[in-house]
């Protein structure tokens, strides 16, 4: 097994500050916007941004929700393992507001649609957009493209893309595994 790195932690920073900005520019005071975390690896990057925007781009008030999609995958029966569910936290109207979904790495496209069959449990959004950290272009599934982006990555099947959090993992950085 190999790995080489992606994405080293100043680079992450430089992406993190860049998507906070686009963000900004879209949605301005985000009255009317909803940020949500899919669980469980997209809540830290979803947590990170809103405390960029609150602390650096002055934004006073951010929601920031966390959904799980654990039951809503069209794979959830394949496995023999029990599977372990994450925590929903959205305590906000969704109706009628702009939704924009954080996920750390889009692949196949399918935990997003199972996070838009999910979210229908809240409300109507009248718009949901999607931000992810590292988009694997030439891997999807399904017709599911990210509205923002921070890094596109031509991985092949067999390689990993590993999004290291410094809260969970000690450092911030992005890895390519080869197995």
């Amino acid at each position: 097994m190999s790995q080489k790195v992606l994405l080293t932690s100043k680079e992450v920073n430089i992406i993190l500050h860049r998507l906070a900005c686009q963000l900004v520019e879209k949605h301005l005071d985000f009255s009317d916007t909803i940020l949500v975390g899919i669980q469980p690896r997209g809540t830290f990057l979803a947590e990170r941004l809103k405390d960029m925007l609150v602390n650096e781009y002055q934004i006073p008030k951010i929601a920031l929700g966390y959904l799980d999609i654990t039951f809503f995958r069209d794979d959830f029966r394949r496995t023999n393992k029990p599977l372990e569910a994450n925590k929903t936290q959205i305590d906000f109207i969704v109706e009628n507001k702009k939704v924009v979904f954080i996920d750390d790495v889009l692949y196949t496209g399918r935990s997003i649609r199972s996070a838009l069959t999910a979210i229908q449990s809240f409300g109507r959004p009248s718009e949901i957009e999607l931000l992810v950290l590292i988009d694997r272009r030439f891997s999807r599934h399904l017709p599911i493209q990210p509205d923002y982006r921070g890094r596109q990555v031509d991985a092949i099947n067999d390689e990993k893309v590993q999004v290291c959090w410094k809260e969970q993992d000690g450092e911030d950085a992005v890895y390519l595994i080869n197995k």
